[in-house]
C-alpha cells in the first residue's frame, strides 16, 4: 500500500496551473494512493454481475470483454432513452465554469478533470462522437472523440473521484446534475466488468447477508444487545430493544455503521435511550438491518435490489410506518428513489408521531421519517427531559451531510436538536459558504472510503477539514457533529490527518447524553465513558475534605 504523504508534503504540491496539453491528450496517472482497486471476481460472482475477472489498473490489460465497445455504446443509447435528463444535461451545458471551483476534488487535487464541467465532458465527448451529427462529422473540432480503452480507463479513474455530493449542481445556472451523469457512467463501467472493490464487497455482503459489513442476523442481535448493556452500565436504564416483533407501530431502520463501529455505536446507544425515554412501540429487523445502500453507488438496478428489504420487512412485520436513523445515502435513496421504484406503499400509513400526534406530511408518499425530524418534533412539543450541561465538554460544529442537506433539505432539524442538547454558546457554525446547501463533502463517500486511495481521500476532504480547522483554532471547537453513518466512518480519518484535536459525533449520541430518566444512575460520564463537566465534582471535593 502506498505511503500517504503528510499534510506538510501534500499541500506544497497543490497547483491549479492548467496543463500544457489539451485535456484529450492528458492521460490519467494511476499513481498508488490516488485510485481504488478494481473489484475482486468473487464479489461480482456473488451478485451475478457481468465479466468478473482479476484486474490490475496499473497494467495495460484490463480484461475487458471482446465486444466491450458495443456494450458501452448500446448501454449509453439505452440510458439516453430511459433517462431524458441525461440527454438534457449533455446538450445544455455551455461550459461557463460556474462549477469549476466548487468541487472538493478539484480544490484538493488541482486536476482540471476534476472540474465537474470537464468530468462531464469525459462522457459528453463520446456522446457527441456517436450520437450527434456534428460530432460524427467534425470529430475533435466539435469536442467529440472515439471510445477507446484509454477513454474507459479515464472514466474509471475520474468517475470514482466524484462523491455524488451535488455541490456543483447547486451553483450550476442550468441545474445540471453531475451526480446523475456520474452514476450512469459508473453503470456503463459496471456493464463491462469495471467496479471498485470496496463498494462491490460491501454490496455483495449486503445482498448475501443483509448488511455491508457481512454481519449475519445473529451478529446484529448480539451487537445491539451489547450496546443496550452498555447503556444500562452507564445510565442504569434498560434499553433492550424489540427485534423481529410483529405488530409494532414503527419499524426502525439504521445503517450498519451505527451498530458495528465507533463512533457510530454511540449514536446507536442514543437511539435506544431515546426510544426507551418516550416509550416508543418500535421493532428492529435482523433482515432489514442495513438502511445504507452502497448498491446505489454502482447502479440504479443494484440500489433497488438492496433497498427492497426495507418495505418487505415493514410489510412482513405489519408496522404502520418506518423511522430511519442517521445515514446519508440511505436517505437519499429513500427520499428520491423509493417511490419511483415501488409505487404507492398502500400497506403503510402516513406517519403520525404516537407521542406528539404530529403528522409528517413530507413522508406521506414513502412513509419514512428521519430520526432528526422525529426528535426535533419531540423537543418542540416538550416531550424530552434534557440536561444540556451533560454535553458541556462538547464544543460542536455541524457538518451538513450532502445527501440529507442538498438531497433532502434537512437543515434546521439537526441544528434545533443541537441547540437544545448543548449548553448555550457550545455550538459554532463553520463559514457560511461551507455549510447548509453549500456544505463541502467529507471527500470519501459513494463507495470510495477505501484504504488504498488514502492520498486522494485526504485531498478531496481538505476543503471540509479546512473549515473545521478554522472554527477549531478560532473558537476551540473539539467535536464535529453529523447525521450520516458514512461521515462517521470517513471523517475521523480525515480529521485525524488534518485536525487531530477534533472528534466526530452523531447528533443522537448527544441526545442520549442529555436525556434524564427518573430512575437513572447518578451520571458522571457520557456514553463514551468520558467525564462530564461539573458532575461528581462536589462529592469528590467533600471526600477530600474529610
Amino acid at each position: 500500500m502506498a505511503k500517504t504523504p503528510t499534510p506538510a508534503e501534500l499541500l506544497p504540491g497543490l497547483s491549479y496551473k492548467p496543463p500544457e496539453k489539451g485535456w484529450m491528450d492528458v492521460k490519467p496517472d494511476f499513481r498508488p494512493g490516488t485510485y481504488c482497486n478494481p473489484a475482486a471476481p468473487k464479489w461480482m460472482e456473488w451478485i451475478n454481475y457481468p465479466y468478473p475477472a482479476a484486474r490490475s489498473v496499473e497494467t495495460d490489460e484490463w480484461a475487458l470483454p471482446q465486444n466491450w465497445k458495443e456494450i458501452v455504446l448500446e448501454g449509453m443509447e439505452d440510458r439516453l432513452k430511459r433517462f431524458r435528463s441525461l440527454k438534457v444535461f449533455f446538450d445544455i451545458c455551455v461550459r461557463c465554469g460556474a462549477c469549476a471551483d466548487k468541487c472538493h476534488f478539484f480544490l484538493g487535487t488541482g486536476d482540471p478533470k476534476n472540474m465537474p464541467v470537464l468530468r462531464a465532458e469525459l462522457l459528453r465527448s463520446v456522446y457527441r462522437r456517436y450520437f450527434k451529427t456534428i460530432g460524427r462529422a467534425l470529430g475533435e473540432i466539435a469536442g467529440a472523440r472515439d471510445l477507446t480503452e484509454d477513454v474507459i480507463k479515464e472514466w474509471f479513474f475520474y468517475l470514482y473521484q466524484c462523491t455524488i455530493c451535488r455541490r456543483c449542481s447547486l451553483f450550476c445556472p442550468y441545474g445540471i446534475d453531475m451526480a446523475e451523469m456520474t452514476l450512469l457512467g459508473r453503470e456503463l463501467l459496471a456493464s463491462v466488468g469495471l467496479n471498485i472493490d470496496w463498494a462491490m464487497a460491501s454490496v455483495a455482503q449486503c445482498y448475501d447477508k443483509g448488511s455491508h459489513i457481512g454481519a449475519p442476523p445473529q451478529a446484529f442481535k448480539d451487537m445491539v444487545d451489547f450496546l443496550a448493556e452498555e447503556n444500562e452500565r452507564i445510565t442504569g436504564i434498560n434499553t433492550v430493544p424489540s427485534i423481529n416483533r410483529k405488530g409494532a407501530e414503527v419499524l426502525f431502520v439504521m445503517p450498519s455503521g451505527d451498530y458495528f463501529a465507533d463512533p457510530g455505536t454511540f449514536t446507536m446507544m442514543g437511539y435506544l435511550l431515546l426510544f426507551e425515554h418516550i416509550g416508543l412501540d418500535y421493532t428492529l429487523s435482523t433482515y432489514a438491518a442495513e438502511g445504507g445502500n452502497f448498491g446505489w453507488f454502482i447502479s440504479h438496478e443494484m440500489g433497488k435490489r438492496l433497498n427492497a428489504k426495507i418495505y418487505a420487512e415493514a410489510k412482513r412485520l405489519g408496522v404502520k410506518w418506518i423511522l430511519g436513523g442517521e445515514c446519508g445515502h440511505m436517505w437519499r435513496v429513500c427520499n428520491q428513489y423509493m417511490s419511483t421504484w415501488w409505487g404507492p406503499v398502500d400497506f403503510l400509513e402516513k406517519p403520525v408521531s404516537p407521542i406528539t400526534g404530529t403528522k409528517f406530511e413530507n413522508a406521506e408518499v414513502h412513509k419514512m421519517v428521519h430520526i432528526s425530524e422525529f426528535t426535533a418534533d419531540l423537543i418542540h412539543n416538550n416531550k424530552l427531559n434534557l440536561d444540556p450541561q451533560r454535553n458541556a465538554h462538547v464544543k460542536l460544529t455541524f457538518h451538513d451531510s450532502c445527501n440529507t442537506a442538498r438531497g433532502m433539505g434537512i437543515l434546521e432539524e439537526p441544528r434545533y436538536i443541537i441547540n437544545n442538547v448543548l449548553p448555550e454558546g457550545n455550538f459554532v457554525e463553520m463559514p457560511p459558504n461551507t455549510i447548509r446547501e453549500k456544505a463541502f463533502c467529507c471527500g470519501s463517500s459513494s463507495g470510495i472510503n477505501a484504504n488504498e486511495n488514502m492520498e486522494l481521500r485526504m485531498q478531496g476532504g481538505f476543503p471540509r477539514a479546512n473549515a473545521v480547522r478554522f472554527v477549531h483554532e478560532k473558537y476551540g471547537v473539539n467535536h464535529l457533529g453529523c447525521i450520516c453513518a458514512l461521515d462517521r466512518a470517513t471523517l475521523p480519518t480525515l480529521l485525524q490527518y488534518w485536525v487531530p484535536e477534533v472528534e466526530i459525533t452523531g447528533i443522537s449520541e448527544l441526545v442520549g447524553n442529555a436525556l434524564i430518566f427518573p430512575d437513572e444512575l447518578e451520571r458522571t460520564t457520557d456514553l463514551r465513558d468520558r467525564d462530564l463537566v461539573g458532575f461528581g465534582e462536589a462529592e469528590e471535593a467533600g471526600e477530600e475534605e474529610e
